[in-house]
């Protein structure tokens, strides 16, 4: 597969290049990237050196067309929903890593971006880039809309509960911790070692865009309309997500009942496991040992005094937070076993 990427300068792109370049049918072709033209991707990424000897270009999609079979666009929100219709028309693949395509409904982005979307009839042909939900639809997709980090995170903590009608669909609290790398790689006040070090910091407690993500998947799969209370924490880790999910029981249920209904609900699935342990440390899911892979640690934990379930879930935001679900399509769309180029542990320590 002869591969491109917009957008290959940030943290995104650099994982994407470093999973990709071990892929074992990835041929790159393109690497583009405005502020760091003719520079090899290692002074950016030095993971990278001696393992990629590429240099960044400018973007020409153009050419990315013409000498590509797929592009990953890494871009910033409201940036690929213009070169998305232009790729498309050539021929070429698209996943795309930005939201400009996640919602299905254009006055969603009114909603939760402040931007009218220009290409409506693209959103229904996007295909929402979650293996665990979209496996099928995205083997056929000529657009991929990979999700947000925290969105991947809270919906397969809270999937089968509401695939199973189980909970109630309008009372639903989501808390998430991130990683300081979900912030991206340009600089602010907020992301300065003096100010970032340390910090338990409610950084959008109200209002964050993931939510229209979250509820759009839930209803899909609950069939009614979900309503979700979401709020982000910045905590003192690089890589990681933590998302702890409040769902209201409409009867009582068991821990017996809920390893059967998320192993059947999951039962096959690659990168999911599921924690709930009884022995060490890491008996609920946890950021730090999977730091570095594609795996989504799941785990859950009833409430029968105020009648709820608390749904956990923990990911490498960077990995299966973006870059993993991106490639786990690319696999699909190509007829690999999805698991190529991504079956690997986290690091730990770390």
């Amino acid at each position: 597969m002869k591969v491109s990427i917009v957008g290959g300068s940030g943290f995104t792109g650099g994982e994407l290049l470093r999973i990709l370049a071990c892929h074992p049918q990835v041929e790159f072709k393109t690497v583009t990237s405005r502020r760091y033209v003719g520079e090899y991707v290692h002074r950016v990424h030095p993971n990278l050196r001696g393992i990629l000897d590429i240099q960044f270009t400018n973007p020409s999609l153009s050419k990315i067309a013409e000498e590509s079979d797929v592009v990953f666009l890494c871009t910033p929100a409201g940036v690929s929903v213009n070169m998305v219709p232009q790729l498309l028309e050539t021929g070429v693949k698209v996943i795309d890593l930005s939201p400009d395509f996640r919602l299905k409904r254009a006055e969603d982005y009114e909603r939760w971006y402040g931007w009218r979307h220009p290409r409506p009839d693209l959103l229904e042909k996007a295909v929402y880039g979650l293996p665990e939900l979209h496996r099928d639809e995205i083997r056929n997709a000529d657009l991929v809309a990979c999700p947000g980090c925290m969105s991947t995170a809270a919906i397969l903590a809270m999937a089968p509960l509401f695939k199973s009608g189980l909970v109630e669909s309008d009372r639903v609290v989501v808390d998430v911790m991130i990683g300081s790398s979900g912030a991206g790689a340009k600089p602010s006040l907020a992301s300065i070692h003096a100010e970032r070090y340390g910090v338990i910091r409610p950084y959008k407690p109200v209002g964050h865009r993931h939510t229209g993500e979250i509820e759009q998947e839930l209803s899909i799969l609950s069939g009614e309309e979900v309503r979700v209370a979401f709020s982000a924490h910045a905590v003192n880790i690089v890589r990681g997500i933590l998302a702890v999910c409040h769902c209201f029981t409409r009867k009582p249920v068991s821990v017996r009942d809920l390893w059967k209904l998320y192993r059947g609900f999951y039962r096959g699935e690659p990168f999911i496991r599921l924690v709930r342990d009884v022995k060490g440390i890491f008996r609920y899911p946890d950021p730090k040992p999977i730091v570095g892979s594609n795996f989504c640690d799941v785990g859950f934990e009833p409430d029968p005094y105020t009648g709820r379930v608390v749904a956990l879930a923990a990911i490498d935001n960077l990995v299966k937070g973006a870059v993993g679900n991106a490639v786990q399509s690319l696999n699909l769309m190509y007829g690999l076993d999805e698991k190529t180029g991504l079956m690997y542990p986290g690091i730990h320590p770390v």
